[in-house]
């Protein structure tokens, strides 16, 4: 298929850029603050270093976009882009939760074409690639096929947990899960482990990209709170309002209750 390289490599370097977040996880490491108040530790640095100089060596006239690389405007002028995540959750990742990724896809033309989302401590894998199925270790993976909001569930975050955001949204959803990453959040959701995430907090494109081919290519859809799809190697790649994800149909039926959260 048309991406089967670019899938393997995908695979292999977030595989390897998991091992280097093991050497450290539970171990000694730094911790620093970034401009956004966001904490960025050796285990982020390293990873991303190690995944932006295997990539590019195979690819090297593609473009490149990581949370954890000095940005450049080199990049709009690329048809294919790299959209990467060396870490995604490392505030679970300081904590200990099992709850943190590697985050690694392929866009072109401001599509995902490939996506690579892998826990490196529950070894759980997840692919997707144009033209092909969703899968989870290999198997097959589909969003639900639930059809009423009052029967789902769906993954929140902690700290909208904690500020009270979700409380007046109580008895909507059968049950809310409270995970870390918002990529494993979406992985997740399209392996049907819940029926829906909702995320109220803003985001950025690499914290996204591969798991939404990966929720696509299993049924689902994706979209920010302006009810708009992701458009990927954005000149501005913040997410500022939010994104909710699942099969269409309870998208659809979610949109009124997300457009109104506040």
């Amino acid at each position: 298929m048309k991406y089967s390289k670019e899938r393997k490599l995908a695979i292999s370097a977030a595989q390897e850029a998991g091992k280097i977040l093991l050497k450290y996880y539970d171990n000694h490491y730094e911790i620093n603050q970034k401009d956004n108040d966001s904490p960025v530790t050796t285990a982020d640095l390293e990873a991303d270093i190690y995944l932006r100089n295997t990539i590019l060596a195979e690819f090297p006239d593609d473009g490149w976009l990581s949370e954890e690389t000095a940005d450049s405007t080199e990049r709009l002028t690329k048809k294919r882009v790299w959209v990467v995540d060396p870490l995604d959750g490392t505030i679970e990742f300081i904590h200990g939760h099992a709850e943190f990724v590697v985050s690694v896809a392929l866009t072109e033309n401001s599509e995902p074409v490939v996506g690579v989302v892998y826990n490196p401590l529950t070894r759980e894998l997840f692919t997707a690639m144009a033209g092909d199925i969703s899968r989870l270790n290999g198997a097959p993976i589909q969003c639900s096929t639930k059809t009423e909001l009052s029967k789902s569930t769906v993954y929140v975050s902690r700290s909208e947990t904690k500020s009270g955001k979700w409380d007046r949204y109580d008895g909507i959803f059968k049950l809310r899960f409270v995970s870390g990453s918002i990529a494993y959040k979406l992985v997740h959701t399209a392996a049907c482990h819940s029926d829906m995430t909702i995320s109220l907090h803003p985001k950025n494109e690499w914290d996204i990209c591969a798991a939404d081919l990966i929720i696509r290519n299993a049924g689902g859809r994706l979209i920010n709170r302006n009810l708009e799809t992701v458009c990927y190697n954005s000149s501005d790649p913040f997410i500022p309002n939010g994104l909710i994800a699942g099969p269409h149909h309870l998208v659809e039926k979610a949109i009124p209750i997300f457009q109104k959260i506040t």
